[in-house]
């Protein structure tokens, strides 16, 4: 199996779908992922062989409830779509694109084996134990937040990015993954030893080759971790379907109530770049309401990082104001020396860059 998405430009950064189907782009799935991508570096042919990929959605029945996305805010354009540098040189500029575009095919697929072969061990200890998987499957979900922070502040430290919406999404995300993370625990999904040293082990492991990544290729790392929410919504999606009616019969676990009804609900809003604040607010009255709310997290997860995969795309919900148009940029930009993309660009533009002109205040 693999993945495929279709592009529309009513949604944030454009909407995708995740497909049973790689091949019939018919099906529509219950959740639309956003994307810069879709319109220029996917084709009608597979990215990779159908063994190599299991990471998508469950497709909705016609006679299954579909869960309605919001509308998004608009997308920018990528580099490719805009077609910088004019008509000029443009046989240069097709070549550049066409190299583009094979070395983000080679990062997916590199990207999809990885997460197949983790969720094949995944299968293999937890064929039956639903909990303990998802307790697993959420310790490795939010790790990939902590390394985009970690590579983050250390750019800030040598003035080389200066982008606050990356660091308050980021830590949003963390942020959401570690409540996942609580409502597993407190439903026993971390008691067995051996459950908590596969998932620690995988997670160490996961985070230093996630910042390697993310210094090389933040679109690479972006991709991967959308790989991973991909196949977290999937599974979340899939039990429902199957232990929906016993689901309805069980309370809620305190954790989940608090987190998704009560209290100052920033961070909630904060990591759903496509959505307006105050546009979701969650009703939990049974743990069937958690597992959807959950898998609902992990859409939008997916859609965040979609959006990242074309650089400087995120912007928090935040960021976005009524009275203002919606093409404005948003409030914390700096100038373009002080973001780049990877660590090859910020050395590039750290030697050939001038310092900024400072301001008065």
């Amino acid at each position: 199996m693999s993945i495929a998405w279709t592009s529309s430009s009513s949604a944030l950064f454009g909407t995708s779908s995740v497909q049973l189907n790689p091949y019939n782009t018919k099906n529509i799935a219950s959740f639309r992922i956003g994307t810069a991508f879709s319109r220029r570096s996917f084709s009608s042919r597979p990215l990779v062989s159908r063994k190599l990929c299991r990471v998508l959605a469950t497709v909705l029945k016609e006679d299954e409830e579909e869960v309605v996305i919001e509308e998004s805010f608009p997308p920018k354009a990528s580099p490719v779509d805009r077609g910088e540098g004019g008509s000029e040189g443009g046989a240069e500029n097709s070549s550049s694109n066409a190299l583009d575009k094979w070395i983000i095919k080679l990062e997916q697929s590199v990207n999809v084996l990885l997460t197949d072969s983790v969720i094949r061990i995944l299968d293999a200890f937890y064929h039956d134990r639903h909990y303990p998987r998802f307790f697993v499957l959420e310790t490795i979900a939010r790790v990939p937040y902590f390394a985009f922070l970690s590579v983050l502040h250390m750019y800030e430290s040598f003035g080389w990015w200066r982008r606050a919406d990356y660091l308050k999404v980021h830590f949003a995300e963390s942020w959401n993954e570690m409540h996942h993370l609580l409502i597993m625990e407190e439903l026993g999904g971390n008691d067995w030893w051996f459950d908590r040293f596969l998932a620690q082990h995988i997670a160490v492991a996961y985070y230093f080759m996630t910042v390697v990544m993310y210094m090389i290729s933040p679109r690479m790392a972006y991709h991967l971790s959308e790989c991973v929410e991909s196949h977290a919504f999937s599974t979340y999606d899939k039990f429902l379907k199957a232990q929906g009616e016993e689901l309805k019969k069980l309370p809620a676990p305190e954790v989940a109530v608090k987190y998704y009804t009560e209290g100052d609900l920033y961070l909630f809003d904060e990591f759903q770049t496509s959505r307006a604040p105050n546009s979701r607010r969650p009703k939990i009255d049974n743990l069937y309401d958690v597992f959807v709310n959950i898998r609902d997290d992990e859409a939008e997860h997916c859609k965040t990082m979609r959006a990242c995969q074309s650089h400087g795309n995120l912007r928090s919900p935040h960021s976005y104001s009524e009275s203002c148009p919606e093409d404005d940029e948003p409030l914390c930009n700096l100038p373009e020396a002080a973001d780049c993309e990877g660590i090859v660009d910020c050395l590039k533009k750290a030697v050939t860059s001038s310092p900024p002109v400072k301001q008065k205040l």
